[in-house]
């Protein structure tokens, strides 16, 4: 039978004086009933010989993320808002100041206890109600990692036909919306994500790891070639620079928007931290990886963006453009490579991991983290993610909606962890189907949670989608994240289970169940 939580104290709860054992130790001690709806090796605290995400792990982790392609379109839309270098800098410094915050957050959750975000979500949201934020990101996820993996396939095919024009005549049938050529290399980088992932964790470290230096020498060269073909000068800005409270308002809306951006990774970034030895590490790979990656950036977008405009007047999309204009096919080559390998890595830790726990999480008896990651990829070809990406409704409305979702789960997930239990948490717990376990609630859901998630999620969907609220827009991540906090706050405080939640032991109200 399980332990009584009043016998069951929380090692990591420990006086300071003591040296608290690991969440492993603590789980491997304890004598809780692990239920298998609940537990498998892949969803079990990160053992001490499997921390091997160090600093420049993590640091090269956020290389490849910050670099990617879409983060250079994003960028590149402030410079033709109308931002100058200055305040594109100043915009993208908020947001990363905010994305490092939050991500510290969440970074330090997943070390100190080892776990995985979908079990993570358990504390807040029941051992049954996690599903409910774990879904939201696998379908994000899932989606994302298809529509990702065909824009790869478009890189390695302007790569291939650069290489022999002749598979260019393959590229002009359709099947099922792609042409022979496209399905042979979407193909092509479908297995080669799938066999990076069927090797684990350690392979995405070590991928991520070798790409990191990869991207920012390419962009890096390509920002130097470019400044070189614009006889060293630039334009620091397209048109009259804007002023006042529309400029103001402009440098917090792109600030904001980059915290949106990485709202799927704030919420499971647990899933890669869980495997550092210590909160430093994590504080310094995320200051370099994000903070010092995302000026880096920044000020590469802007020689990139006023390079080009100063050579023709013309403001590129993408850094792709570029590189298709290199007028030497190996350089040409090269320039590709580089971004179809930071694609792949971006791919695999933004939209390759999160689903592969999540899947796992449904059913830990029979999923194993690389068969969950087998399904969910299979699901990703299964929903012909290139009708996805060409249909503006689709990426608008539905993965910009479910986007929305993602500051209020944080928000309740970071003030149930930090403000009412203050990080003091009961691993073996989180596997136990126990009644009386602290995060069984209400048969398994913690209605508290919900409840303050749901009004906070439709008015995040409000602002997010609808026109009226365009100027507000962009802020709707942190205003969905504050009203959920806020609002889980005071249900949670009005309510006897958290009466005690500041002591060494977890104290439950049965009759609140």
């Amino acid at each position: 039978m399980p332990t009584s939580l009043s016998n069951n104290k929380l090692a990591l709860d420990l006086p300071s004086s003591h040296t608290p054992p690991t969440a492993v130790d603590q789980f491997l001690d304890s004598s809780v009933v692990l239920s298998p709806r609940l537990h498998n090796k892949d969803l079990a605290p990160t053992k001490a010989e499997g921390r091997r995400w160090g600093r420049y792990s993590i640091f090269a982790l956020w290389t490849n993320d910050v670099h990617n392609i879409a983060n250079y379109s994003f960028a590149i839309g402030l410079y033709a808002l109308g931002l100058g270098a200055w305040q594109i800098l100043l915009s993208l410094g908020i947001g990363a100041a905010l994305v490092y915050f939050f991500m510290n957050l969440s970074g330090y959750m997943g070390q100190k206890t080892g776990v995985p975000f979908p079990v993570i979500s358990r504390i807040s949201f029941g051992i049954h109600g996690a599903q409910i934020p774990a879904l939201i990101r696998a379908v994000i996820a899932i989606a994302w990692f298809g529509i990702q993996t065909y824009l790869a396939s478009v890189v390695f095919r302007v790569l291939l036909t650069a290489i022999h024009p002749g598979f260019a005549d393959y590229d002009h049938d359709s099947i099922l919306g792609l042409s022979t050529l496209g399905w042979v290399c979407f193909v092509a980088i479908w297995f080669v994500q799938l066999a990076i992932l069927a090797y684990g964790m350690e392979m995405v470290r070590r991928y991520e790891a070798f790409a990191g230096p990869v991207i920012l020498l390419t962009v890096a060269a390509l920002a130097g070639w470019m400044y070189v073909q614009a006889d060293a000068t630039i334009a620091w800005s397209i048109r009259e620079p804007l002023s006042g409270g529309e400029m103001w308002r402009n440098i917090f809306a792109g600030g904001a928007l980059w915290l949106a951006i990485y709202g799927t990774l704030i919420l499971n970034f647990c899933d890669f931290a869980r495997s550092s030895p210590c909160r430093k590490t994590i504080k310094v790979g995320n200051f370099w990886g994000l903070p010092v990656n995302i000026l880096v950036f920044a000020a590469i977008t802007v020689l990139l963006c006023g390079a080009q405009f100063q050579i023709n007047g013309h403001i590129i999309e993408s850094p792709t453009e570029i590189i298709a204009s290199i007028p030497n096919t190996f350089f040409l080559v090269l320039g590709c490579l580089a971004f179809l390998i930071v694609t792949v890595a971006v791919n695999i830790m933004a939209n390759f991991v999160a689903p592969a726990f999540v899947l796992s999480n449904l059913a830990p008896k029979y999923l194993t983290f690389r068969r969950a990651g087998l399904i969910s990829a299979a699901i990703a070809v299964l929903i012909l993610p290139w009708n996805l990406y060409n249909s503006p409704l689709v990426i608008v409305y539905f993965l910009s909606g479910l986007g929305a979702l993602l500051g209020p789960l944080y928000g309740v997930i970071m003030v149930d962890y930090w403000l009412l239990r203050k990080g003091r948490i009961n691993v073996p717990q989180l596997y136990s189907e126990d009644p009386n376990g602290a995060y069984y609630y209400s048969r398994g859901v913690n209605l508290r949670a919900v409840a303050a998630f749901i009004p906070a999620a439709l008015i995040a969907i409000v602002l997010a989608l609808v026109p009226g609220f365009h100027l507000v827009s962009p802020f709707s991540w942190l205003i969905g994240a504050a009203i959920a906090g806020l609002l889980y706050l005071i249900i949670a405080k009005r309510q006897p289970h958290y009466a005690d939640i500041s002591g060494e032991a977890i104290a439950v109200d049965n009759a609140s169940h």
